[in-house]
């Protein structure tokens, strides 16, 4: 049985528990809150039929790789965003990070974050305040004590030095990787767009997008690097949501990418993404918050 109530820093390990936000609990359903889609940046009108059973193929996925599935409890606070439950807080071994998100519509959801997880028995070991922002999808742990975070519109340099204050004490090494203007600032671009660890020796990079320090950190680290097909960038083939021993989580229509995972010798599960993770632009690592692997 497992007893450890905490994460251990790892993206690649088995995991045994995670938190998702289904379709109807983020008010996909209700007329009020899909009014809003374009100002969340959405490329067109949510479907809500199509996107919850492209989640539950997800959550599918996600309980047959073994996971326990925890999901938020609806809120009236939550926007259409709030289906990428990874983005509000950070796993760690002390307990959780609460993020101060970049994207002002979401800073309703750290705080839904920590009453679920305090259920689970889950604390919350630190949170980053103004005028610092922070996003975990800005967020990629390279191994248990090494922290790289993207600075870019999600996340600022008040942001990363209130994340490094939190972890230094506990021998984690907090490093900034630059990310690039890409679509603008209100589009939805962080680190995690850009790179998906895939077990401790392989990350699967979006290269021509990555700044040549993060590139030479990455091969500093010993990190085999596999390239995205990159006419599968818009429909975000980066992102890829590691289940633990080889397994992989992916959008099904990344056939191209996909197809250079397996021939890597990974195991690639997919799900349909084309309304649940195009369309909003988030991938399967974005719609689940990992809180515990082993």
């Amino acid at each position: 049985m497992q007893t450890n109530k905490f994460d251990s820093h790892s993206m690649t390990g088995d995991l045994v528990r995670v938190l998702v936000c289904p379709p109807h609990h983020a008010g996909w359903d209700r007329p009020e809150k899909l009014g809003a889609w374009r100002e969340l940046g959405f490329h067109f009108l949510p479907r809500f039929d199509v996107a919850e059973r492209q989640h539950d193929r997800l959550c599918r996925l996600l309980l047959e790789s073994g996971a326990e599935v925890v999901c938020l409890p609806p809120s009236e606070s939550h926007t259409l965003d709030a289906v990428y439950a990874h983005d509000a807080s950070l796993a760690t071994g002390e307990g959780i990070i609460l993020m101060n998100p970049g994207k002002a519509t979401r800073i309703a959801e750290p705080s839904a974050h920590a009453s679920l997880c305090s259920k689970f028995g889950i604390r919350v070991f630190g949170e980053v305040h103004p005028p610092g922002t922070s996003e975990a999808g800005d967020m990629v742990w390279l191994d248990p004590k090494t922290l790289l975070v993207g600075h870019g519109y999600r996340t600022n340099q008040a942001g990363i030095n209130q994340m490094r204050a939190l972890l230094a004490p506990k021998g984690v090494d907090v490093l900034s990787a630059p990310l690039p203007y890409g679509p603008g600032p209100s589009a939805c671009l962080h680190l995690m767009s850009l790179m998906s660890m895939l077990d401790n020796q392989t990350i699967l990079v979006d290269l021509p997008w990555l700044a040549v320090e993060t590139v030479e950190l990455l091969k500093g680290h010993n990190l085999r690097l596999i390239e995205i097909e990159y006419s599968e960038r818009d429909t975000l083939a980066c992102n890829v949501l590691s289940l633990g021993s080889k397994r992989l989580a992916a959008i099904e229509e990344n056939v191209g990418t996909n197809q250079r995972l397996r021939e890597a010798g990974f195991d690639v599960r997919t799900f349909p993404g084309s309304e649940i993770c195009i369309n909003g632009s988030g991938g399967p690592t974005c719609l689940t918050r990992p809180l515990l692997r082993k």
